[in-house]
């Protein structure tokens, strides 16, 4: 093998993941975990409403409660 010549590995490396949403969704469809995806969903929901808690907004979210 040459110097020059990218390996297995430095190949792999190269090529784009497509990101965390791609993975997670791939994993989804492959292992048949369909009851995980409204568990994700509230979460997300959950740390948008913690993260709009400190925002002006805050005084509406309270009183959805």
């Amino acid at each position: 093998m040459k110097e020059d010549e990218p390996n297995e590995f430095e190949s792999a490396a190269e090529q784009s993941g497509g990101g965390i949403i791609s993975e997670l969704w791939a994993f989804l469809k492959s292992n048949k975990k369909w009851w995980m995806l409204p568990i994700i969903v509230l979460l997300l929901l959950l740390g948008l409403l913690v993260l709009l808690s400190g925002t002006g907004l805050a005084p509406f979210i309270y009183t959805m409660f």
